[in-house]
C-alpha cells in the first residue's frame, strides 16, 4: 500500500499527481499544484487505513449534476458562513452567470479547461476583473463542497493560480484599451460647463429624472444614498438632507461606514425638490397611495429604481444627447468634489459632505484638483535673486518679450 505525491517528470512544474498502489493495483490522479495534491493524498491515505478506498471498485455514490451541488451550497453552506449581502451577491452570480453554463453538467465532468473557457467568455462580454473573480469564487465554493462530500477528488479551480488571473486582468486591460476605456475606474469628473450641459439636457429630455441628476450633482452623495432617500429626510427650512440609509441591489441597507450624516442643499436643489414633491403627490394619487410615495425617487409603479436600468435608459442617453463622453453615474460625485475643491472650498466640509472617514482620504483622491501654488512653492527653492522674477515677467507685455 502506498500513496505518493510527485510530478510525472521531475522538475517540470505543474501539474502534480497522486500515485496510489493498493492490493497489487496501481492508479494515478492528476491534481494540480503540490499543496492540493498533498491534501488529496492525505485523504486517500486515511481512506486506505479505514478500508474505505478500493481501486477498480464501482463508486457507491452517484455523481450529481452541478445544479444539485450548487443548491446545497447556496442554501446550507453560504448562509452559515457569509453575511446576508454576500449571500445575495453569490445568488445573483449563480443565477445570472454560473448556472446557465454549468447546471446540467455532472460535477466530476467540470474541468479546469471548461472553467477557463467560461471565465474568458466573461472577459469578452465586458465584465470587470472583480466580478469575474466573484464568479470564480462561486464555482470554487460549490466544488469545494463537492470535494468535502467525496463526490470529486479535487477542486479544479485550485489549479487556476495567480498567473491565470493575471492573464484575465491583462485581457481586461487590452479590452479597455481597444475600447478607449483606459481611464475606467479612475475619477472622470465633468467641468462646470459640461455639467451644466448635462443638466440642461436632462431637464429637456427627461424632466421627471432631472431632480435625481441635480441632487447627485449638487450634493456629491452616492447613487445608492440618493435612491434610499425618503421625503422625511428632507429639511426644506434649514436646507439640508439627512442621509440614513442606502439602496443596494433592490434592498435598503445601512450607509457605507454605517454613519448617518447631513448634507447641504443649494437653493436651486431645494426649489427643484419642492416642485418635484408636488409632482410626486400627483403620482401617488394616480397610484392609489393617497399621497406621494415614501421614497423620493421611484419607478412608474412607485417601487425602487433599478440603477442599471436607469443608467442605460436615462443617464447614458442624456450623455449622448449632450454629446459628452461616457462617464459613470459615480463620476457626478467626483464632479461635485472636484468643482468645490478646485475653487478652494474648505476641505473638511467637502470631506464631510462626501461621507469620507478623513480629510486625508479626500485629499489623497482629489489632490490634483486642489488649487495650488505649485509654481510659487517650487520657485522658493531658487536662489534669492531669482525669487519674485515670475511677478516681474508677468508685468512685461508679451510683445516686449523677444
Amino acid at each position: 500500500m502506498g500513496v505518493v505525491v510527485r510530478q510525472k517528470i521531475k522538475g517540470k512544474g505543474q501539474p502534480w499527481w497522486v500515485f496510489i498502489t493498493h492490493n497489487g493495483k496501481r492508479t494515478s490522479r492528476r491534481i494540480g499544484d503540490k499543496r492540493a495534491a498533498e491534501v488529496v493524498a492525505s485523504k486517500i491515505r486515511a481512506k486506505l487505513q479505514l478500508g474505505e478506498f478500493g481501486l477498480g471498485e464501482k463508486k457507491e455514490k452517484p455523481i450529481p449534476l452541478f445544479k444539485h451541488c450548487a443548491q446545497a451550497w447556496i442554501e446550507i453552506t453560504v448562509p452559515a458562513t457569509c453575511k446576508e449581502s454576500t449571500a445575495d451577491d453569490y445568488q445573483a452570480i449563480l443565477d445570472n452567470h454560473v448556472s446557465p453554463v454549468f447546471d446540467d453538467i455532472k460535477v466530476d465532468e467540470i474541468t479546469e479547461g471548461k472553467i477557463k473557457e467560461f471565465l474568458f467568455s466573461k472577459v469578452n462580454a465586458g465584465y470587470a476583473g472583480s466580478t469575474i473573480s466573484h464568479m470564480k469564487n462561486v464555482i470554487s465554493g460549490i466544488l469545494n463542497q463537492a470535494v468535502d462530500d467525496d463526490l470529486i477528488a479535487t477542486n479544479p479551480v485550485l489549479n487556476l493560480g495567480s498567473k491565470f488571473m493575471k492573464k484575465i486582468n491583462d485581457a481586461i486591460q487590452a479590452r479597455r484599451a481597444s475600447n478607449g476605456d483606459e481611464s475606467e475606474g479612475e475619477p472622470d469628473p465633468l467641468t462646470q460647463k459640461e455639467l451644466k450641459l448635462l443638466l440642461d439636457k436632462a431637464q429637456q429630455n427627461y424632466p421627471e429624472h432631472y431632480p435625481l441628476f441635480l441632487l447627485l450633482a449638487r450634493t456629491g452623495v452616492r447613487t445608492g444614498e440618493a435612491l434610499g432617500l425618503r421625503w422625511g429626510d428632507i429639511d426644506f427650512n434649514s436646507r439640508f438632507i439627512n442621509l440614513k440609509r442606502s439602496l443596494s441591489r433592490g434592498r435598503i441597507t445601512t450607509l457605507k461606514g454605517k454613519r448617518s450624516r447631513r448634507v447641504d442643499m443649494s437653493l436651486q436643489l431645494a426649489e427643484t425638490l419642492k416642485a418635484y414633491l408636488l409632482k410626486c403627490k400627483e403620482k401617488g394619487i394616480k397610484l392609489g397611495l393617497g399621497d406621494h410615495p415614501e421614497y423620493l425617487f421611484t419607478n412608474s409603479r412607485g417601487g425602487f429604481i433599478d440603477v442599471n436600468n436607469w443608467r442605460r435608459r436615462v443617464f447614458n442617453k442624456t450623455l449622448e444627447k449632450a454629446k459628452l463622453r461616457r462617464i459613470r453615474i459615480h463620476d457626478l460625485r467626483h464632479t461635485y468634489a472636484t468643482l468645490r475643491i478646485s475653487k478652494g472650498d474648505n476641505i473638511a466640509d467637502v470631506s464631510n459632505q462626501l461621507g469620507h472617514f478623513s480629510e486625508t482620504f479626500t485629499m489623497k483622491i482629489y489632490y490634483h484638483w486642489m488649487p495650488g501654488k505649485k509654481k510659487s512653492e517650487v520657485d522658493e527653492l531658487d536662489d534669492i535673486e531669482f525669487q519674485g522674477q515670475n511677478e516681474i515677467s508677468e508685468s512685461v507685455p508679451q510683445q516686449a518679450i523677444g
